[in-house]
């Protein structure tokens, strides 16, 4: 009875002993229920690391926001045709171009204009400047905001830009102004006047510099600069000052014009004062409106890169450096459209900068072969 009872118990605490084991099982199973715990981080992690180069990729792809060119003024014929260029680039891009400028060409309008434009972070800025020193501070706040700064047709100081679009070498555009002024005042050579833009027009100023130091070569002795006015950019201020000229010399043979507005109004000064053939005009224009200059014999040449490849030069530069094409560095290249392949070039005195090409002079044979 007693074994029996013993045995009882033994029973017992065996299927009691089965019965715990039987639940041993579910601390081994814990760790499994935390295995995927443990591996669901790198699970989270693995699209964190695929995404992140998505996110850091994504602004430089493409902004989502405009491009901005601005002239020196509105209302030129010259910016307005290099905003048809612009817009040709814009859509063959497939971005918005927005053309924005203060009525008249004063830097501190434009300043005024460009700090709002900065305040909207455009994808970039296409500027053309009334004043290389005092553009400065603004280009360098639009840079410091990650909005790149190209310059086109006239240049900010380095310091305020990434990268100028350089229409011509500024030698070229000096010295050719002077060999047309020489042609048109003949071999006896005579007096000759600058009617410029504005006084602090930095591309007019060094193309004054070099017509300057042209006018000391042998070959141009006959000539006399008797003066340099400026017309602001503005039209009836630059015929106006045509006309002071004729009164002030009148032995004035030519007037030299490195600006197209002031090269038209000059010719029609010459015209409505019946002086064609007394008075030449000459300098930087476009076809469109100078033909009827050079037909009456007025301003029989003239000479000028194409705004339109300009404007469209300076467009595909700007997005090439907010994409990330291209950084602002010496030997960056890229393609720009119809235009070809361009490379960055460093000069000592510009800059960075990329050049659209040679300038092209105009006379009675050729005018008739360009339309803008």
């Amino acid at each position: 009875m007693k074994h029996r009872s013993l045995l009882l118990v033994l029973t017992s605490l065996m299927v009691l002993s089965l019965l715990v084991s039987a639940c041993a099982p579910a601390p081994t199973q814990a760790p499994a229920t935390q295995a995927p715990a443990t591996e669901a981080p790198a699970a989270t992690e693995a699209p964190a690391a695929t995404e992140a180069p998505a996110a850091t990729e994504a602004p430089a792809a493409a902004c989502e926001g405009d491009y901005v060119l601005v002239p020196k003024n509105l209302g030129n014929p010259y910016f307005d045709t290099a905003n048809n260029g612009a817009q040709e680039a814009a859509k063959e891009l497939g971005i918005n171009v927005l053309y924005q400028g203060s009525a008249t060409a004063d830097a501190t309008e434009q300043i005024t204009l460009l700090n709002s434009l900065i305040a909207q972070k455009p994808c970039g800025l296409a500027i053309s400047a009334n004043d290389a020193d005092a553009l400065v501070p603004t280009g360098q706040a639009a840079m410091d905001a990650g909005i790149p700064v190209v310059t086109w047709d006239s240049a900010i100081a380095p310091d305020g830009r990434n990268l100028h679009i350089n229409q011509a070498v500024l030698h070229d555009i000096g010295a050719i102004e002077i060999k047309m002024a020489s042609d048109l005042a003949g071999p006896d050579g005579g007096q000759i006047a600058i009617l410029s833009a504005t006084s602090t027009a930095p591309n007019q100023n060094a193309w004054i510099e070099v017509m300057k130091e042209e006018l000391k070569k042998p070959e141009y002795s006959k000539l006399e600069l008797v003066e340099t006015v400026y017309g602001d950019d503005d039209d009836t201020k630059s015929y106006n000052e045509a006309q002071a000229l004729f009164t002030k010399y009148p032995d004035l043979k030519v007037i030299i014009a490195p600006t197209t507005v002031g090269i038209a109004a000059s010719a029609r000064a010459v015209t409505d004062g019946n002086l064609i053939g007394k008075v030449f005009v000459t300098g930087l224009g476009t076809p469109n409106q100078m033909r009827e200059y050079v037909k009456n014999g007025a301003a029989p040449q003239f000479a000028l890169w194409n705004p339109a490849d300009l404007g469209y030069l300076a467009v595909y530069a700007m997005h090439a450096l907010a994409t990330g094409e291209i950084k602002a560095e010496a030997g960056q290249k890229f393609t720009a459209g119809k235009l070809g392949d361009y490379t960055i070039e460093d000069d000592p005195d510009l800059g960075l900068n990329v050049l659209l090409g040679p300038p092209f002079v105009w006379d009675k044979n050729n005018i008739d072969d360009s339309h803008w």
